[in-house]
């Protein structure tokens, strides 16, 4: 990356202080199938790879980590009251790789689901994104995951996940992994989530380690409380991946599980101190700070009416792999970054909502989403 650093937005994500892991939706005796008796459980590789298994061509972006379906109220208010919702793909990196894609990137997302229409309904999603999906595949015995929502705009969007015992995207196993096609993306991106539970844990980690730190390999600090057992455990784990990151990327308190409880700067600097290149803080209504070793940016967040504050930093996000791949400078990425996530902000859902060139540009030309 050239010249300037700075940051966007995580609009309103900030709000999203309740997290819920709650046990429900779904009745499931087991929280995991022996590997040993899985019937036909399946390397990472969907039927839509090649033949030979190898990658012919290397692949912009992969994200790796948790996938599902959200259901998003049609109306504002408690879910007590709510009765209709609309349903898309949902998941952080999920999100990330869709919003990649939206922008022209070549992506590709590793995960899992279960063998059911949920699962089969993140398939034709991600491939009516653009969005490879030969690295998702299913868990026998286990549910793809839902995630409800309340929006209570401007700042305020608690969300539920129904996740409980365990999520088939926690089933990833290091030896099913495509190390090839992961060293060879032009950037890899990885969610702490993943490092919540085994055999995700190691397998995100193989997959961050497989990169040598090669850049960029980015570690989104995407903390949700409800995924964990407790902060420690959470802290232990983002340090751990921090050894093979070359950016860095969270809110605020995301940042602070992490490395400590600091300001805004101090947390930026402790992460470059983990040996990353790029340090981002999103500051939610305050903007965003990005430092490296011999810059500091920060960018204002783009005012917008507020609809649905979730799913804005995962567009972020996306148009942060854009800009870093196309070589702006940090200034000019972390700007169109915030446009991006204004603009989902704006609008309803997640991946549905991740915008285009041509639409974050005309925001950023001051035409309103």
């Amino acid at each position: 990356m050239r010249g300037e650093k700075s940051l966007g937005r995580k609009t309103p994500r900030s709000a999203i202080v309740l997290t819920y892991g709650l046990i429900g939706l779904f009745l499931h005796a087991q929280t995991r199938a022996p590997r040993d008796f899985v019937e036909g459980r399946k390397r990472l590789r969907s039927s839509t790879c090649p033949k030979d298994g190898i990658v012919s061509e290397a692949f912009d972006v992969i994200t790796m980590g948790r996938c599902g379906v959200d259901f998003y109220p049609t109306e504002h208010g408690s879910l007590v009251q709510v009765k209709h919702f609309d349903k898309f793909l949902g998941g952080s990196p999920t999100n990330v790789a869709v919003a990649a894609a939206r922008l022209g990137r070549r992506s590709a997302l590793i995960s899992r689901t279960g063998p059911d229409p949920f699962g089969a309904y993140v398939h034709e999603a991600l491939r009516s994104f653009g969005v490879d999906d030969r690295y998702v595949t299913d868990v026998a015995g286990f549910q793809t995951p839902v995630t409800f929502c309340e929006t209570f705009p401007p700042d305020h969007f608690p969300i539920y996940f129904y996740r409980e015992p365990k999520a088939p995207d926690l089933e990833i196993y290091p030896e099913d992994l495509d190390v090839d096609a992961i060293k060879a993306t032009r950037l890899f991106w990885a969610s702490l989530g993943g490092l919540s539970k085994e055999p995700s844990r190691s397998a995100t980690l193989s997959a961050l380690r497989s990169r040598e730190r090669h850049h960029p390999t980015v570690l989104d600090l995407d903390y949700r409380p409800s995924f964990w057992n407790s902060p420690y455990e959470a802290h232990a784990c983002a340090i751990e991946a921090l050894e093979f990151a070359t950016i860095a990327v969270g809110n605020l308190s995301e940042v602070e599980v992490a490395v400590g409880n600091a300001g805004p700067d101090e947390a930026a600097d402790r992460l470059l101190e983990f040996g990353c290149q790029v340090a981002v803080v999103k500051l939610g209504p305050k903007g965003v700070l990005a430092k490296t070793s011999s810059e500091r940016i920060e960018v204002a967040p783009i005012d917008v009416e507020v609809v649905n504050g979730l799913g804005a930093g995962d567009a972020f996000g996306g148009a942060l792999c854009h800009g870093v791949l196309a070589d702006w400078t940090l200034a000019e990425t972390l700007r169109f970054a915030s446009a991006a996530g204004a603009i989902v902000a704006s609008r309803l859902s997640c991946s549905e909502a991740m915008p285009t060139n041509e639409e974050v540009r005309k925001l950023l030309e001051g035409e309103r989403p």
